[in-house]
Order: structure tokens, then sequence, then C-alpha cells
């Protein structure tokens, strides 16, 4: 190949490395579509809960807490994803139909609390990364934008048009990624799909600093944080809490996961 103001050797050696570079490109995007995307997030402490005074009162008391750092996919766990899941384990796809189908780029929705834990098993050994739903408060400092955070009441920005799918611009779930990233990278955090948590659902506590919470250790109905594309703007704020029973599967939930940081 000649390459104007190379030697053949030379232009040789730039094709070789321009190919490699494609490669590696393509690898990685059909990579990040059968597996998630992970996006570090910084650990620190932050204010935890409704310190706009925005919400209702499972928002408060604001409390202080810290989080180690750790790894959360920049998207929801996509149609995707969960299929690559399913064919290589022979779990079936969710049995509820949706209007328009599942289209591979949308976030799985119909996926109970339950179901996933196998997911996180199978993306574990996978991966040969402990891969798990974040806690919540992980999921809120994530969706804070981290150390980067810059105060936003929706997930990076003030404007729920430009980063959040929800009542008012779509009648079901949408594209991952379409909208704006949030302050460390991470989509949809506000609207799409809701997102199953880790924790059994229950009052913030008022206690000072607590390290890592993990929430109560039973309950009757899991933490789903985020809003969706159902949801009115003011349920899609980063504080916005909500709750389900952990064997409930609906076209609104969908989840998305972490794991440690390396």
């Amino acid at each position: 190949m000649i390459v104007p103001g190379k030697t053949p050797k030379q232009g040789a050696k730039f094709f070789a490395t321009i190919l490699i570079a494609a490669l590696c490109s393509i690898a990685s995007v059909s990579r990040a579509q059968l597996l998630p995307e992970m996006v570090k997030v910084d650990g620190g402490s932050y204010n935890m809960g409704d310190l706009l005074n925005l919400g209702v009162d499972n928002e408060r008391p604001v409390h202080r807490v810290k989080v180690n750092a750790f790894c959360m996919a920049a998207t929801e766990t996509t149609v995707l994803q969960w299929k690559t899941y399913c064919e290589a384990t022979g779990h079936p796809m969710p049995g509820q139909t949706l209007e328009g189908g599942y289209l591979d780029d949308h976030p799985i929705v119909n996926i109970s609390y339950d179901d996933i834990q196998s997911y996180c098993d199978w993306l574990s050994e996978k991966t040969g990364k402990v891969c798990r739903l974040p806690t919540e408060a992980e999921w809120e400092f994530a969706a804070r934008g981290g150390l980067k955070g810059k105060g936003y009441k929706f997930s990076g920005g003030q404007s729920i048009e430009t980063i959040a799918w929800q009542e008012s611009n779509c009648k079901s779930s949408q594209e991952v990624a379409a909208k704006k990233p949030n302050e460390v990278g991470i989509y949809d955090m506000s609207g799409n799909a809701c997102e199953w948590c880790a924790d059994w659902f229950a009052p913030y506590s008022s206690e000072e600093e607590v390290d890592n919470p993990k929430g109560p250790s039973n309950g009757k109905t899991r933490v789903v944080r985020g809003g969706g594309w159902f949801s009115k703007a003011n349920n899609c704020r980063n504080t916005t809490r909500s709750y389900s029973l952990p064997n409930n599967a609906n076209s609104g939930i969908g989840f998305r996961v972490v794991c440690a940081a390396q």
C-alpha cells in the first residue's frame, strides 16, 4: 500500500497499525453489546437523600454515607445481553410480551429480582469478576455523578428532556444510551427502565456516617430506583425511592450490574 510521504515499508507498517486498531474497535463494540461495558466510580462520602426538599418522607432524613470504589454498567442491561445469557444457559426469555417485541438495544424488562441473581452468577463466571446488583447507596452515588457530581436534580442534568426517557417523551422503553450521560459517563439512571437494587426496602437511618450500607437483613420488598419510561419527571430524580416484591416482573423494571473496582 502506498501512503503519501512514507516509504513502502513505512506505509505497510502504517496500514497494519490502522487495521489492528480497526479490528480492536470492532471487537470492543461487539463485546460491549454482548456483555456490560463497565465504568469506574471512585469511592467517597456524600449526603444521601432529598437534599433539595423535592421528594417525600421516605427520602429522608438526609444522612451521611461512604461507599468504596466500584464499577457500574454504563447502561441498563440490554435485551441482547440478556439473550446472550439465555442462549448460553437455556434460561427462557421473559414470558410476557412487549408491544413491538424485545428490541436488542433496549433495556431488558419483565425481569424479577430473583431472575437477576442467576444472571449475575453466570456473568461472574463469564467475566471472572463478582457481578451483582448495586446497593441503594452505590446506586444513588453513581446517579449523582459520584465525586464529579454537580448537584443536579436528575442523573446528568437539570433538564429531564435531555437525559431521560419518561412520560412526556415516550410510550415505552427506548434504546439505551440515546440520551446524555451523567458526570461519570453512565446513561439512563433517570428514566427508561426503573432499576432493581440489592437492598430490602426500609426507612432511612439517622445514624452518623455509615460505611457501605447494605440495608436491613430481611424485608418484604426490594428497592427500585430511577423512574421509568412511564414515570412523571419528579419520580425520575436521583433521590426518588420505590420498591417491589422480589418475584415481581413487569414492563417498567430492569437493572444494571456492578462489580469491584480493579
